[in-house]
């Protein structure tokens, strides 16, 4: 994923942002703040035979300290009109193994328990749920602005 990559990145986002069950954040950060903010061997985008981009995964270290190098939170949204055809799979799939490659044994994420299909995803790649976290923030836009949110916290490990 490059700088040239965000238009369509950042659209994607957008589509999961207004699911109301992809993230906390109302907006994506511009790209500089998603640049600087994400491992840049951790990226991973799904392209159409047209070039067009149909989804993507990222990650985020966890914590700044040595011992967590090999610890990631990771992002990964697939655009509304490849949802159910395998894409997530194949990004989910291409991400671990560069993790892996990359020396990383722990990736977590936190996600909504209404996100059944991405925890139906990461099951069958691995990941196990490791814990809930009952209403561990409050929504601030959308139709569920003001609520308080549940997140299922899953880990991979290698």
């Amino acid at each position: 994923m490059t700088e040239s990559d965000w238009p369509a990145v950042e659209s994607i986002f957008r589509e999961g942002i207004a699911t109301g069950h992809a993230t906390f954040e109302a907006e994506p950060p511009p790209w500089a703040a998603f640049d600087s903010g994400r491992h840049r061997d951790l990226r991973v985008v799904a392209e159409a035979s047209d070039g067009d981009i149909l989804g993507w995964v990222s990650a985020s270290p966890t914590s700044g300290r040595e011992v967590y190098r090999g610890v990631v939170e990771h992002s990964i949204y697939v655009g509304a009109g490849a949802r159910g055809r395998g894409v997530g799979h194949g990004l989910l799939r291409a991400f671990l193994d560069l993790a892996d490659e990359h020396g990383i044994w722990t990736v977590q994420a936190s996600l909504f328990p209404e996100n059944t299909a991405s925890l139906r995803l990461h099951e069958q790649l691995g990941f196990r749920v490791v814990g809930r976290r009952e209403r561990i923030a409050q929504m601030t836009y959308g139709p569920l602005a003001g609520t308080w949110r549940d997140t299922v916290l899953i880990e991979r490990r290698r």
